[in-house]
C-alpha cells in the first residue's frame, strides 16, 4: 500500500477520495525536526507553508516519489535536490487563487475606511468616546475610480484584476515576464465582458497606483525604500504573497513618515513570531498567514493534491 504523509493537514473529502482510491493517508503532524526520522515510511507526502522538505529530510526518504505542495509556491521544497534523487514535486497554482484575491480587498476594504483600527478603539472606548472616534474614522476612501497596482501577473495577481474590474477600479500589472490576459467578468444575467490587460513597467506601476498589491510566488524582495520613495502620498500597500518581498523596515518607515497611509499583511518574515512594532501599529490591518485558507479553497486545494496523486500512481 502507498503511504501519504499530510502533515500540514488536507480538507477531509480529499482524504476520502485518496482512502477510497486505495492509498493510505496519514494526517497526523509531524514536528519539524522529527520529520527526518520518520520520512521514510511514506511514498508521498503533502505540505503547505508551514513543513519544509529540505535536503536533510529528502536524503533519509528512502521510499518517497512523490511531494506535493498544496498551494502556489515550492519554497519551502528543495526542488533540485528532490528532482536530482529522482523524486516528482508538485503544487497547487489555480486552487488557492480566489481565496487569496478576495482576502486582499477583505484588507483593501478594510484599510480604506478604518475598520482594522476602529474596530479596536470602538471595543476599548466606543461607550465613552463616540463623537470623538465617529470623527476620527469619517475621511475613508472609495475603491472605485482609483487605480490598483498588481506586481506579480500570475494566476492569483489576476483574480486580484477581475475583481479590481468589477468594482470600477483601473488597474495597472507587472511581471517579470511580459504577460497580456484577457480577463472575463461575469455579471448574472448579462453577456460577460472580456479585458485585455497588459504587463507594463514596474516603475510607472509603483509611481502610478493608488494601492499595489504584491503577488511574486519566490522569496525575492520586490518592494523596498527605492519603490516607496517613488510612490504616491498616501499609497497602500497590500503583501498576501510571502515574508520578506515588501522589506518590512522599510515599510514600518514610510507608514510613520506618512508616505505609506496602510498596509494590510497576512505573510510575515520569520512566522510564527513576526515583529511587534509591524504587529502593533495602528495603520496596517493584519491577518495570520490566512489568504489561502477559506473552505471553498482547501477543498479545491484537496481535490487537487487528490487528482495529483492519483493519476501519479496511474502512470
Amino acid at each position: 500500500m502507498i503511504n501519504i504523509l499530510a502533515n500540514d493537514g488536507l480538507d477531509k473529502s480529499a482524504i476520502d477520495r485518496l482512502t477510497a482510491s486505495g492509498f493510505n493517508v496519514s494526517a497526523h503532524k509531524i514536528l519539524q525536526d522529527n520529520i527526518a526520522a520518520q520520512i521514510h515510511e511514506f511514498d508521498v507526502v503533502i505540505v503547505r507553508s508551514a513543513t519544509k522538505i529540505r535536503k536533510q529530510e529528502l536524503e533519509v526518504a528512502s521510499k518517497l516519489k512523490l511531494v506535493v505542495r498544496g498551494g502556489v509556491g515550492v519554497d519551502n521544497i528543495d526542488v533540485a535536490f528532490a528532482e536530482e534523487k529522482g523524486i516528482a514535486v508538485r503544487n497547487t497554482p489555480l486552487a488557492s487563487s480566489n481565496s487569496v484575491a478576495e482576502m486582499v480587498f477583505a484588507h483593501l476594504f478594510g484599510c480604506a475606511r478604518f475598520l482594522h483600527d476602529s474596530n479596536r478603539e470602538m471595543y476599548l472606548n466606543g461607550a465613552s468616546h463616540f463623537k470623538e472616534l465617529k470623527a476620527k474614522y469619517s475621511k475613508g476612501i472609495e475603491l472605485r475610480g482609483r487605480t490598483i497596482g498588481i506586481i506579480g501577473f500570475g494566476n492569483i495577481g489576476i483574480e486580484v484584476a477581475r475583481i479590481a474590474y468589477s468594482l470600477g477600479m483601473k488597474v495597472l500589472a507587472y511581471d517579470l515576464r511580459a504577460n497580456t490576459a484577457e480577463i472575463k467578468i461575469d455579471f448574472p444575467g448579462k453577456q460577460s465582458v472580456f479585458i485585455s490587460t497588459n504587463t507594463i513597467d514596474k516603475d510607472f506601476l509603483v509611481a502610478n497606483s493608488d494601492f499595489i498589491s504584491v503577488h511574486v510566488s519566490g522569496k525575492h524582495e520586490v518592494l523596498n525604500r527605492n519603490d516607496f520613495e517613488k510612490m504616491k502620498k498616501g499609497v497602500g500597500i497590500i503583501n498576501c504573497a510571502r515574508g520578506g518581498v515588501v522589506n518590512e523596515s522599510d515599510l514600518l518607515e514610510f507608514l510613520n513618515n506618512g508616505k505609506i497611509a496602510f498596509a494590510g499583511i497576512d505573510v510575515f518574515l520569520n512566522e510564527p513570531s513576526p515583529r511587534e512594532d509591524l504587529l502593533k501599529h495602528e495603520r496596517v490591518s493584519l491577518s495570520p498567514h490566512i489568504a489561502a485558507s477559506t473552505l471553498e479553497g482547501q477543498e479545491r486545494i484537496g481535490n487537487e493534491v487528490a487528482d495529483i496523486i492519483i493519476n501519479y500512481f496511474k502512470k
